[in-house]
């Protein structure tokens, strides 16, 4: 079965879109992330994300820029199912894939006014998209992360035979 659903959008689609609902006055909010094995972690940062603004793009990392980010046995699902998956979320409007290691090529072309962060971002990984956001008055929004959440450990729990 092909996978095939409205949500998921390339970058130039997407900036027609957000150039289109901006003028309706809605407020753009992006996030970025791998995605891979869900959980309440995920959840909350999709769902509290989603409050921030009119109009939720996620851009999910591309199966070679998670590799190169984790390691090459992952992502554990394909991007395609991952943007199929994310793209369910209440409050998620659109979803798109990039190969980049950071997402910054899509902040410069889309200009969210608000960019979201799980509590993993260190201040100096996001240097650059903060940057990018401040060269026109978006801001990021540090969401905290759920205490013991994490695909890596979810992966390492049932890699020891425990229940995550």
């Amino acid at each position: 079965m092909k996978l095939d659903f409205k949500e998921l959008k390339s970058l130039s689609e997407l900036e027609k879109i957000v150039e289109e609902e901006r003028g309706r006055g809605k407020k753009i909010v992006f996030t970025n992330g791998c995605f891979d094995i869900l959980h309440k972690g995920h959840r909350y940062i999709l769902t509290e994300a989603a409050k921030y603004g009119d109009i939720f793009i996620v851009a999910l990392n591309s199966d070679k820029s998670v590799k190169r980010f984790k390691g090459e046995d992952r992502p554990k699902n394909n991007e395609l199912d991952r943007a199929y998956v994310v793209s369910g979320f209440k409050g998620v409007d659109y979803v798109t894939i990039f190969d980049e290691d950071k997402p910054l090529e899509l902040l410069r072309r889309l200009k969210p006014d608000i960019n979201i962060k799980g509590g993993a971002a260190i201040p100096e990984r996001v240097e650059e998209e903060k940057q990018i956001m401040d060269s026109y008055r978006g801001k990021i929004v540090n969401l905290p992360l759920i205490e013991g959440y994490s695909t890596t450990r979810v992966i390492q729990e049932i890699r020891n035979g425990r229940q995550p």
